[in-house]
């Protein structure tokens, strides 16, 4: 028997990264579509615990999916307890955008789907690819077809040694980074610190009144043996990540300071 996969983004059940990973996986896997309805990028792992959540069962591209009126983590959720699904492993992307560095996994809505996986138990694999021009990201993402076999080539291979070979172990996440043009193969890497300069930029409304725009240019390196070097440099970064943001490095300073 085939492998089980429950595939989920935060782009969208429209999303057309998510249906380049879904074609890929069905070569090796019986897939599950459990996604959310709408745009949900940024929302880390964000929660619905004040609203309800309406589960629409939908036909995307010939293929069966269930879309999810809420956030990437309200659709694992959903897929895991009302669906009863039980899956080997959850998948999340292909993220039209890298998500590289603590800064960007912290709010990523793609890895907060594959975090919240593995707090349930599931192991899970994040996927996302570079792009070149930021604002492409702010696209309509159902137009961003992933056609290149190369990417689905990622995808299908990094899952197959998964299945093969069992879930890295001391990890609950595997962050795949896939960068633009692939020039290299693939490089274990930690975090980088940052991957934006963070910046607000002031604008003025017609009535003259103050609003304001998070904005920054990307980073554009950082150390060798992090996930946003290795991109930089044309491999496929793979960032094992822990649910344990326990430092323990910190706790002889701790002890010190409260002792």
């Amino acid at each position: 028997m085939k492998p089980t996969v429950l595939l989920t983004n935060d782009d969208g059940v429209s999303s057309g990264g998510l249906w380049a990973a879904y074609a890929a996986l069905s070569e090796i896997a019986d897939v599950t579509v459990v996604a959310p309805s709408t745009q949900q990028s940024a929302v880390g792992r964000s929660i619905s615990i004040f609203e309800p959540i309406r589960l629409h069962k939908v036909n995307i591209n010939g293929s069966p999916a269930y879309a999810v009126d809420g956030k990437p983590t309200d659709a694992v959720i959903i897929g895991l307890y009302a669906l009863r699904l039980t899956p080997d492993l959850v998948v999340s992307g292909i993220n039209f955008g890298e998500n590289l560095s603590f800064e960007s996994i912290m709010t990523s809505g793609t890895v907060g789907a594959a975090l919240e996986a593995a707090n349930q138990g599931t192991p899970a694999v994040a996927f996302s690819l570079q792009v070149n021009d930021q604002g492409m990201k702010f696209d309509d993402s159902r137009s961003n077809m992933m056609d290149d076999e190369a990417i689905r080539h990622v995808v299908t291979d990094v899952c197959t040694r998964i299945f093969e070979k069992g879930f890295p172990e001391n990890a609950h996440v595997l962050n795949v980074n896939i960068p633009s043009e692939i020039r290299g193969g693939y490089e274990v890497t930690r975090l980088a610190e940052k991957l934006f300069h963070t910046g607000v930029e002031e604008r003025f409304d017609p009535r003259g009144r103050p609003y304001y725009w998070i904005d920054g240019p990307l980073i554009e390196d950082a150390e060798e043996g992090t996930d946003v070097h290795a991109i930089r440099q044309g491999r496929i970064s793979l960032t094992p990540v822990t649910l344990d943001c326990t430092a323990p490095a910190a706790f002889d300073a701790v002890r010190r300071q409260f002792s």
